[in-house]
């Protein structure tokens, strides 16, 4: 590739954080950075090498890409990670590991840059029709994307693995050979080492028409984005729920399209066929009186009243009692639940006896008294009553006086922490952290 091209899919971007494996692909695209930053010194180049500990010649590579980078004097972080496969594998577990590690380096004027080209493409495009993937999943990898944190760039994406060759050929580059990637136990070393071969060998432009294929697929996806936005914003509000009674009178087809877009607006993982079904059956569409929740890797989705929302999971903190001593004016809450204060401010109950100990819960039983209902009620029935969805309950700071509830954190006060006749204290919950 050119450099003048190379610098227009930079976008004018001009600091850049290039992943850097030791490999080929990445070795070319760091040399043309290279090349390009002498016609162009204003390019801020640093390189990010993934120490997976996976191999066992993991430490000499990291040698290789420190030696290359002082070579080309671009400044290289050595990230070491540790995999988590929990059942999704061992490559999708290093890539998630990778592009952790990515976002953690990257500064926040940067932007990343990895090396996947048009063979790359080809076998992603494969592995989504393995996946029995749509239009999204067939799109493959886009030239650039967004996510929390992160811009990427992948602008090697048009070219061959034979281009790549000849560049490295051409300016005698060396790079690192792994191994493992002749393993074809991993489903892209098959596709890599047999099937995409074999298609080649019988269509030898199997690659650019898969490519063609991926752009095409994208194109339809973001034509379904624009028809689709203005329903989409009326149906989805301030906190992000997803109005469900309206996807009652609309076609299955139209439905699925705007939960899916529903979740990537939350930059959630894709849900399968099965998934949308389940999340339509067993949420939305579940009896009035019901707690529905379907879990998608680490989030889930659950109903409340007449909206969906897309939710993080959480640890439980319902069996945890916090002492809170009397003169401190301040109490941190574990799970980013933010922290507990003293101030002039909040909620006004009774100040505690100085006999009485203070403690945080979240959870209680029996029925209470509030300050302003008459009558007592259990608590769950107090949730429902304050609008406060399930998933908050367990969640929600409950003060205690001894064994006495005095209050709900921002929603109640019961009759034993009413302020009047008493001095008193004001209670605030700040979730900043949340």
């Amino acid at each position: 590739m050119p450099l003048h091209s190379l610098a227009h899919h930079l976008h004018g971007h001009q600091q850049l954080l290039v992943g850097y494996s030791g490999g080929l692909d990445s070795t070319v695209l760091l040399h043309q950075l290279v090349k390009l930053r002498e016609q162009r010194p204003e390019l801020h180049i640093r390189a990010i090498h993934i120490h997976h500990g996976l191999n066992p010649l993991a430490d000499s590579w990291v040698e290789h890409c420190q030696q290359q980078c002082s070579r080309w004097q671009v400044e290289l972080v050595v990230a070491r990670v540790t995999l988590a496969p929990k059942g999704k594998g061992i490559e999708a577990a290093a890539r998630a590991a990778r592009y952790q590690a990515f976002t953690q380096h990257l500064r926040p004027a940067e932007c990343l840059l990895t090396a996947q080209h048009q063979d790359d493409q080809c076998e992603t495009l494969l592995l989504a029709l393995k996946r029995g993937s749509g239009p999204a999943g067939l799109s493959g990898m886009a030239a650039e994307s967004f996510s929390p944190g992160q811009r990427l760039l992948r602008p090697l994406l048009s070219l061959t693995r034979q281009q790549l060759e000849a560049w490295a050929a051409e300016h005698a580059l060396s790079w690192i050979e792994d191994d493992s990637n002749q393993d074809t136990r991993f489903d892209r070393n098959f596709l890599r080492q047999t099937v995409i071969p074999q298609l080649v060998s019988r269509w030898p432009h199997f690659s650019q028409a898969a490519a063609r294929s991926a752009a095409l697929c994208a194109e339809q996806e973001q034509l379904l984005d624009e028809l689709l936005a203005d329903s989409l914003r009326e149906l989805v509000d301030s906190e992000n729920g997803l109005a469900w009674p309206p996807l009652l009178a609309m076609s299955e087809a139209r439905r699925a399209a705007l939960i899916r877009r529903w979740i990537a607006l939350q930059h959630g993982l894709m849900p399968s066929r099965e998934a949308l079904v389940r999340i339509w059956q067993e949420v939305a569409c579940s009896r009035e009186d019901a707690e529905p929740c379907v879990r998608l890797g680490q989030f889930e989705v659950r109903r409340f009243r007449d909206r969906l929302y897309w939710l993080a999971v959480n640890q439980p903190v319902a069996g945890l009692v916090l002492p809170w001593p009397q003169e401190e004016k301040t109490l941190a809450l574990p799970q980013n639940l933010g922290w507990l204060q003293w101030n002039k401010e909040g909620m006004k109950v009774r100040a505690p006896f100085k006999d009485e100990e203070v403690s945080v819960r979240f959870q209680a039983q029996g029925k209470f008294h509030l300050t302003d209902r008459a009558g007592s009620r259990s608590l769950k029935k107090i949730w429902q009553e304050k609008g406060v969805p399930p998933w908050q309950r367990d969640r929600t700071p409950l003060l205690f006086y001894g064994d006495r509830l005095i209050a709900a954190a921002g929603v109640f006060v019961t009759r034993e922490g009413d302020p009047e006749n008493y001095s008193c204290w004001h209670l605030s919950w700040n979730k900043e952290q949340q």
